[in-house]
């Protein structure tokens, strides 16, 4: 009865937020942003424009560099999708099956997380070299997985599988099975099942999943080293590059190719962002 005799300025007024206005939250995101990412990408562009139009040219374009992308980009995109399958079917089997051992598997998800990069580098090779437990059943048939391209791609599939199982797993988890048991008691097979009810609701987290993983691998440096060879032209990676040059102190040639390498990796993941967005509003339209 009390509630009907509220009014004017009373009833308009809002509750009251946990956290500050809207004014300080904000400011305090722009500032912060910048801190930690605005104004150290600013340094590197600023860096990079001390060199000329042609001398950046050169510098971005040499056939050594022009190498290193296509194996780092090429690299980075094939391990993601080789994560993307394989981590949704590791977040498949953690979430809808009960074995033993389910809760020291699900730790070992994080394993790459937690350990150094070099660590995991020294330990892929001694495992995958020629030498090694694995390397040395496949050397007699002429297949070398260590010191090439397949260890920048084995590599940055160790780093990269638990950002995709870490994404989807609780998508998985909140799915609603009734709408499963609902297609299969219509008729529909498990592919279709699959396809039309669970794919649609977890493809936003599977792409972002994928899109974790490719950025991670495009910056990985410490565990492909051990790894790669480094062979220039055959195996030697973009950040790589950029370490030796700064070795060299040729600083304004190292800004420039990292300035390269960010931009590609920015346009990219604004991509995979835009389909992510579109694949939303497709099954928020569908729904």
């Amino acid at each position: 009865m009390q509630a009907a005799f509220v009014s004017g300025p009373l009833a308009k007024r809002t509750p009251k937020r946990v956290l500050p206005g809207f004014n300080i939250t904000l400011g305090f995101t722009l500032f912060y942003l910048s801190v930690i990412v605005l104004i150290p990408l600013s340094a590197l562009f600023f860096k990079t424009f001390t060199l000329s139009w042609e001398q950046f040219v050169s510098a971005v374009t040499s056939p050594r560099v022009v190498a290193s992308y296509q194996l780092t980009f090429g690299a980075s995109f094939l391990a993601a999708l080789v994560n993307a399958v394989f981590g949704l079917l590791l977040a498949w089997v953690l979430v809808r099956y009960e074995f033993p051992g389910k809760k020291l598997v699900d730790a070992l998800v994080d394993l790459p997380f937690a350990l150094p990069t070099a660590v995991a580098g020294i330990s892929l090779t001694a495992l995958l070299a020629s030498n090694g437990w694995v390397g040395s059943l496949l050397e007699p048939y002429g297949i070398q997985l260590a010191f090439n391209r397949n260890g920048v791609v084995i590599a940055l599939i160790f780093i990269g599988l638990p950002f995709v199982v870490r994404t989807v797993q609780p998508v998985l988890e909140d799915a609603e099975k009734e709408l499963e048991e609902a297609a299969t008691c219509l008729g529909a097979t498990r592919l279709q099942t699959f396809w039309h009810v669970i794919f649609p609701t977890i493809a936003p987290a599977l792409l972002t999943g994928f899109a974790m993983a490719f950025a991670r691998a495009i910056g990985e440096y410490g565990s492909v080293i051990f790894i790669a060879g480094n062979m220039p032209m055959i195996s030697e990676i973009t950040p790589l590059i950029i370490i030796g040059k700064l070795e060299q102190y040729d600083y304004a040639g190292a800004t420039a190719v990292a300035v390269v390498l960010l931009v590609i990796s920015f346009v990219l993941l604004l991509v995979i962002n835009a389909l992510q967005a579109w694949q939303r509003r497709r099954n928020g339209a569908s729904s």
